[in-house]
């Protein structure tokens, strides 16, 4: 395995220091440098940034860093530091925008259906950045509009999944014959097999809602892996067409 190189050893530093800091400071962390929704009151401009150095536990982070460390440093070896590092933060910038896109359409449909029975758009975000929600909301959008409506306000995105899932994508771009074995798949599968896989998986789950570790919505933000996906594929496809793709930055 390829030993790590310089900038995704910065980036794995910074992740875990993240990660070791917001397990002492607790949920104000959070507060300050999760990702909101624009219209909720706890949105920062900063957030589309800092919320990718963010975790919600152990095991999200460890995974992240994992990949990270596995096909990010292949990649680095070929572009150089800055190449990637321009990469990776554009890819979690691209998945931060689809999710907030994908959020800001369920909210504002709800929010038409809401509006034209009565209410204002300033006295339902008041009641929503206070916590709060009325009841007869529900009675006017069906069950999975309401939930799509106050978790699209009330959901928070943390973790580098979506500029991961942009590296795995350059990744099986540059190396599609790559013969990956996973921790919890021992069978070795070529990357152009592989990565196209989950992401199809990632799409079905978006759309219906689900995890991929059971059923109903579990917070996992599925379009925010596409995002980076899209964003890293785009990149790589604009790179190869301008013979960009093969020179080191530094």
């Amino acid at each position: 395995m390829m030993n790590v190189t310089p900038t995704v050893k910065q980036l794995l530093i910074i992740n875990i220091l993240f990660f070791i800091g917001t397990q002492i400071v607790g949920e104000p962390a959070y507060q300050f440098l999760a990702m909101f929704f624009p219209e909720n009151q706890n949105f920062q401009g900063w957030q589309v940034i800092s919320h990718m150095f963010m975790h919600g536990g152990l095991m999200h982070i460890f995974f992240n860093m994992f990949a990270l460390y596995s096909f990010g440093s292949a990649l680095e070896h070929f572009w150089g530091g800055k190449k990637f590092l321009f990469f990776y933060i554009s890819c979690g910038i691209g998945a931060a925008l689809l999710h907030t896109g994908i959020n800001y359409y369920y909210f504002n449909e709800a929010l038409d259906i809401i509006t034209a029975n009565g209410f204002t758009k300033s006295e339902v975000l008041n009641l929503l950045n206070q916590g709060k929600i009325n009841t007869l909301w529900q009675e006017v959008l069906t069950v999975s509009q309401f939930q799509n409506f106050t978790s699209a306000f009330g959901g928070v995105v943390v973790g580098a999944s979506g500029a991961i899932y942009g590296v795995v994508v350059a990744f099986a771009y540059m190396f599609p014959n790559a013969e990956l074995s996973l921790l919890f798949l021992p069978v070795p599968i070529k990357a152009k097999y592989f990565v196209p896989g989950i992401l199809a998986i990632d799409l079905f789950l978006g759309l219906k809602g689900q995890s991929i570790f059971g059923a109903g919505s579990t917070g996992i933000a599925h379009f925010a892996h596409l995002g980076g996906a899209i964003t890293g594929f785009l990149m790589m496809w604009f790179w190869k067409k301008n013979q960009f793709n093969d020179n080191r930055w530094n």
